[in-house]
């Protein structure tokens, strides 16, 4: 799951994603990198592609990268965030490819349906927030053309942004705020409308959807520290999130470590720390449409 943090302790499936919107856009510029071998990837499987959905799109950081990498392609940006699109809108005018990128205002999975037939579909950390991910693949397989290509983005490991004795608290934070945002996840998708439990086997799930899986790769994002001052942000607003998230479930002391380490003020906060990095990976499953 990397660092996406799932929901509210309180209700786990409300996530406001127009709030969120500057902390996803900062999110994909830092991952820009790891977006770039993944763009890599699907180069090899489908050099010229002249549709592409980014399903789930966000801002619209990536389907930008998209339309830089593929000029010859039409991108559709499909958000069920109004606020969020309209900013992949502005990045895609500044970014000199607002010929090419249209927007799709719809949730998944009728989405698919409504951006259409596409060469390529990237979902990206998308599938995990519809109930019935079985059901979802197959509907995105749907709408892929014959040859077409899939780019599936799920699991990975936590991301990491502190050593595990930080001098402060009992060591092992991380671990223990990575253990709360799985039990948030599993609360999130268990609340989900038409949840389905499923074996999370993508290569298997991606075959039933009738595709080829062509395979599975882990890509690797290593900033270490000293970070610039957005990575920076990105760990203050990662964090913050995972304390509200894990609220319930740490200690009173975890809880005291937690809120010094989002004090502005405090020295030993990540707004001072030098030892702040991001070492993040994300797994990658790629399948094609015979």
């Amino acid at each position: 799951m990397g660092d996406h943090q799932h929901g509210h302790h309180h209700d786990p499936t409300h996530i406001d994603w127009e709030a969120m919107s500057e902390t996803l856009e900062r999110r994909a510029e830092i991952y820009a990198p790891l977006t770039a071998q993944i763009i890599e990837r699907l180069r090899a499987v489908r050099p010229e592609p002249r549709r592409i959905v980014d399903a789930g799109s966000g801002p619209g950081v990536i389907s930008c990268a998209l339309a830089e990498a593929f000029p010859q392609a039409e991108v559709v940006a499909v958000d069920g965030a109004g606020a969020l699109l309209e900013r992949a809108t502005a990045r895609a005018g500044r970014m000199g490819v607002g010929s090419r990128l249209r927007t799709c205002l719809a949730d998944l999975p009728e989405g698919f349906a409504e951006a259409g037939e596409a060469d390529v579909i990237w979902l990206g950390l998308a599938l995990h927030h519809i109930g019935d991910q079985r059901a979802a693949l197959a509907e995105c397989a749907r709408h892929l053309v014959p040859g077409g290509a899939l780019v599936l983005l799920e699991g990975g490991l936590p991301a990491r942004h502190l050593p595990r004795d930080i001098g402060i608290g009992r060591p092992g934070l991380q671990a223990r705020l990575d253990a709360a945002n799985e039990e948030a996840f599993t609360a999130m998708r268990a609340a989900l409308p038409g949840a389905k439990d499923e074996v999370e086997d993508w290569a298997a799930l991606l075959t039933a959807a009738g595709l080829t899986h062509v395979g599975t790769r882990t890509h690797l994002l290593d900033l270490p520290g000293p970070v610039p001052e957005q990575v920076r942000a990105h760990v203050v607003a990662v964090t913050t999130r995972l304390r509200d998230v894990a609220a319930d479930q740490l200690s009173p002391d975890d809880l005291a470590t937690l809120d010094r380490l989002l004090d502005p003020s405090d020295k030993e906060s990540l707004h001072h720390r030098p030892d702040v990095f991001l070492l993040a990976t994300q797994t990658v499953h790629l399948a094609t449409k015979a």
